[in-house]
């Protein structure tokens, strides 16, 4: 099982960057997909999934999109007016159990990195 994140970069303050997840090794239809990223000296942060309906953390609610097609195994994340506090590490995931209402992946994609200058 995989998962392979693409799409990072750089840009602008105001920009906008697309992220894509790519699972392949089994079905993740009844899974849930999610979007982590992890700043310098911060630690791993939950900011959005998709189980059926889609959940985001508050920092990134009304610019971040995620969305998925799971006859392509996929999972995308739209990132919309970014700022320099949304440079970090994003890194998807993906699994089927939660902790305290939050999803807690199995499977992890390698990280890549966005970076956001003001």
């Amino acid at each position: 099982v995989q998962l392979q994140a693409s799409g990072g970069g750089s840009v602008q303050a105001g920009g906008s960057l697309r992220l894509s997840c790519a699972a392949s090794g089994r079905t993740f239809s009844n899974y849930h997909m999610a979007w982590f990223r992890q700043a310098p000296g911060k630690e791993r942060e939950l900011i959005t999934w998709s189980a059926g309906s889609t959940h985001y953390a508050d920092s990134v609610k009304g610019r971040f999109t995620i969305s998925r097609d799971n006859a392509k195994n996929t999972v995308s994340l739209q990132m919309n007016s970014l700022k320099p506090e949304d440079t970090a590490v994003y890194y998807c995931g993906a699994g089927s159990e939660y902790v305290m209402g939050s999803p807690r992946p199995r499977y992890w994609g390698q990280g890549t990195q966005v970076t956001v200058s003001s």
